[in-house]
């Protein structure tokens, strides 16, 4: 098994954890997610292990990874089986980075985390009930986490169906256009929970999703919103990744989830 680059904490002794969740069945228009995990970990071999801004080095900071837990079709069960693999990790004190696979498996990652704000980097809103006759469809996956957290922010949308805009006008749903991201401030009562869907990112580069969308977030405006959020977390997820570019949007991600637990161990 390839293991995410610096992550050489035993099990037990782990302050985070990589968990790969490699779901690929809703995909609606280029599949590969499946793919994620395994690319995510390659496309971070090139990166330093120490971190300028915060004086820290990753593999000081007791990463382990536990691998793929492996995907079959039925999404609910399989949701239901990830969720208690990740309820063991923060039973453990570990906090669960979980890496796609498609946007559903974040609903398994916010069962387990039950934080009080859903914080998502998307393209997309996510707040259908249903795509195509499927209520676990990665177009769901914000909807699917305000059944757990109190409020969903939703960072970088710029499309969604009439009927998501007119749920995200409700109180619980605080949506940032990818114009003002730059300028938000995070304003986080309690636990957060942070998922990163690479199709933020404009695509131009972030090419290698599932359902591209033009007009998005540059990678330093992600990086900030990563490092600004991550102090509140209690777990991570980053999803979409696929298998369609050469390693922009998998080099991007294992970026990402680095500044992460960097950000996140500074303030511990």
């Amino acid at each position: 098994m390839t293991v995410f680059p610096g992550a050489t904490a035993d099990r037990s002794a782990a302050n985070y954890a990589v968990v790969g969740a490699p779901l690929d069945v809703s995909t609606t228009f280029q599949p590969g997610a499946r793919f994620g995990p395994d690319r995510v970990r390659r496309f971070a071999r090139t990166f330093d292990d120490y971190d300028r801004r915060t004086g820290l080095s990753f593999t000081d900071l007791a990463v382990h990874d536990a691998g793929d837990v492996r995907a079959w079709d039925d999404a609910a069960e399989y949701l239901t089986f990830l969720e208690g693999e990740l309820s063991d990790l923060h039973d453990d004190g570990a906090v669960p980075l979980l890496v796609g696979g498609e946007h559903t498996v974040s609903v398994a990652g916010v069962r387990a985390a039950a934080p009080d704000v859903f914080v998502c980097t998307d393209a997309h809103l996510d707040l259908r009930a249903e795509y195509d006759g499927n209520p676990l469809s990665h177009a769901t996956a914000t909807r699917h986490a305000l059944d757990v957290a109190d409020e969903a922010v939703i960072l970088g949308a710029r499309t969604g169906s009439r009927e998501e805009w007119e749920r995200a006008d409700g109180p619980d749903v605080t949506v940032v256009p990818p114009e003002e991201v730059p300028e938000w401030t995070p304003d986080i009562d309690g636990d957060a929970y942070l998922s990163v869907d690479i199709d933020a990112a404009d695509p131009a580069f972030a090419p290698g999703t599932g359902t591209m969308e033009p007009f998005g977030l540059a990678p330093r405006e992600l990086r900030d919103v990563v490092r600004d959020v991550a102090p509140d977390c209690v777990a991570f997820d980053l999803v979409e990744v696929n298998d369609r570019d050469d390693g922009q949007a998998a080099a991007l991600g294992g970026k990402l989830l680095r500044e992460f637990v960097f950000a996140h161990a500074a303030e511990r």
